[in-house]
């Protein structure tokens, strides 16, 4: 790590910042990518910790091990020794926000799913002149409103697998636009599928230990279960129609030759379906990409244009939304954004002025024109989170939304997503242009969500109908499942199952998602032809 730390040291502004982003945004790969290059969460920082204890302490070997794994299943965040560092990052790149935006998303994908089996969340305030709950009010319900979060994971998988190929794009380096293009387009199977394959099995391996078994009956008991049941993994006769059953489900979840919805399911864990939504889009995108990338500037954006109105009226949402993550992604790189405020002048300095008048803009003076910019951002961020909060259940019989019901066109099959998925879209633009959200999205405990969004996005199916039913279970018997008490029920059982998960997804993302970006790395340079 010094020897990479010292090479750092010595590329020139434009290479750091070509490494940053390389490394800061595709998909959900960008923090694990991270953790790979800086260092500061390696996989090496735990076991050196653990070394240092146990020669120490001359520990025999099996005490050794034992104690090595028990500082590894810590959360990472309770490895630092101040508390001051332990949600602390590196520097943070200029697109971070993006990593927290999302990091938010997948814990209000997991508060949706957790909460949905025990409550009604999908209708939203006044459905039919009743559920006048405030969590049901616009905005309070983006918490756990899990297809807005699809939404926005959607359109911020468009900008990150577009930025540094729309650079390379833009700048003419068409040469390095091939070597990238190649290495996405190799690595992105690995990428969404290697970490499901994983988790999938550990399912497998639970459910042929019985674990599953202690909540099957539990998971679609209607005393416990008030509202939405959910797929409980299927215990096969022997383990090897088990596994025979595991590679079915696998080779269907590879689902690239159809659209249809929730297209790729597992039965092993049915909050899944987005991942080969992700891969598919990942492929049209892709081909848009290289298709558009000799294009002038305009023509590009015309051509994207004609293609999101195809898209559209094909009522393939999740592709817009990629394609719109793509057209965001070339307007940030148009106004600069990623530049860093002082960054030195690496083009030859332009020709003095012709004229008198024309003098240089004061440096300080962008900064006092984009402030109060970057506050109309933030105000029309405010109807872009009300369009996001449009009820999961249709906006039928809902106050405020019964007259922009009328506005969806009829060939729009899913009419709950009409207008989350516009208002994610102006959400995303708005972040971008806005300080306060980005100030937001970047501290410390939103972007430690950001890194493990992906092993929360996995882990917490799993862990629900485990651990996470078995406390439930227990809590609802001791204080009751009627009235009140069924509430306050969940808000106990909360307290442990929240945390439980979260732990999960720590470990998961340190064991298997941040290793699985370094396989499919280093997979591709051991394969690739030497230049």
């Amino acid at each position: 790590m010094n020897g990479y730390a010292v090479s750092r040291a010595s590329l020139s502004h434009e290479e750091k910042l070509s490494l940053i982003d390389d490394r800061s945004l595709s998909d959900v790969e960008s923090e694990s990518a991270r953790m790979d290059l800086e260092g500061r969460f390696s996989s090496i920082h735990w076991a050196a910790t653990a070394k240092t204890y146990c020669n120490g302490l001359r520990l025999s070997s099996w005490s050794s091990a034992i104690l090595r794994t028990g500082v590894f299943l810590l959360p990472s965040f309770l490895q630092h020794r101040s508390a001051r560092d332990r949600f602390r990052t590196e520097k943070l790149h200029p697109t971070a926000y993006l990593d927290g935006m999302r990091g938010l998303a997948a814990l209000f994908v997991f508060f949706c799913h957790y909460f949905y089996t025990a409550f009604k969340i999908a209708e939203g305030w006044g459905h039919d002149g009743v559920n006048h709950e405030i969590w049901r009010l616009p905005f309070v319900r983006l918490l756990y409103s899990g297809p807005s979060m699809v939404c926005i994971f959607f359109v911020i998988s468009g900008y990150a697998l577009s930025l540094k190929p729309l650079k390379q794009a833009r700048s003419r380096s068409f040469d390095g636009l091939s070597q990238t293009m190649t290495s996405f387009i190799f690595r992105r199977f690995f990428r969404l599928y290697l970490p499901p394959f994983i988790s999938t099995f550990g399912v497998l391996v639970l459910l042929r230990l019985g674990v599953y078994e202690a909540t099957r009956d539990f998971a679609s008991d209607r005393k416990y279960m008030h509202n939405v049941i959910e797929h409980h993994p299927v215990l096969e006769e022997t383990t090897r129609k088990q596994l025979w059953h595991w590679a079915k489900e696998m080779y269907d979840f590879v689902h690239v030759w159809g659209w249809e919805k929730f297209g790729g399911a597992t039965g092993y864990d049915v909050h899944l379906w987005t991942i080969p939504v992700e891969f598919r889009c990942s492929m049209m995108l892709f081909l848009v990409m290289l298709g558009t990338a000799r294009l002038r500037t305009g023509v590009r954006f015309l051509c994207l244009a004609v293609l999101m109105w195809f898209v559209l009226r094909s009522d393939r949402w999740e592709m817009l939304l990629f394609l719109w993550g793509m057209a965001i992604a070339e307007l940030d790189l148009i106004r600069g954004a990623h530049e860093p405020p002082n960054a030195p002048q690496l083009s030859p300095p332009s020709p003095p002025p012709l004229l008198p008048l024309d003098k240089p803009a004061d440096p300080a003076s962008p900064k006092k024109k984009r402030e109060p910019c970057g506050y109309w951002w933030t105000l029309l961020s405010v109807p872009a989170l009300y369009m996001m909060s449009e009820p999961d259940a249709g906006p039928s019989g809902v106050p405020g939304w019964q007259l922009l019901e009328t506005f969806i066109p009829e060939w729009f099959s899913d009419k709950y997503r009409y207008y989350q998925m516009i208002g994610s879209i102006i959400f995303v633009v708005c972040a971008a242009r806005s300080p306060g959200w980005q100030r937001v999205f970047n501290a410390p405990v939103v972007q430690y969500f950001g890194r493990v969004s992906y092993a929360l996005y996995l882990m917490h199916g799993p862990v629900m109908h485990t651990a996470g039913f078995a406390v439930q279970r227990r809590v609802w018997d001791r204080v009751g499942t009627d009235g009140s008490a069924y509430n306050w029920g969940m808000v106990v059982a909360s307290v442990v199952n929240i945390p439980l998960v979260i732990w999960a997804a720590d470990v998961f993302w340190r064991a298997v998602d941040a290793p699985t970006v370094r396989f499919a790395k280093w997979l591709e340079v051991k394969l690739s032809v030497a230049e």
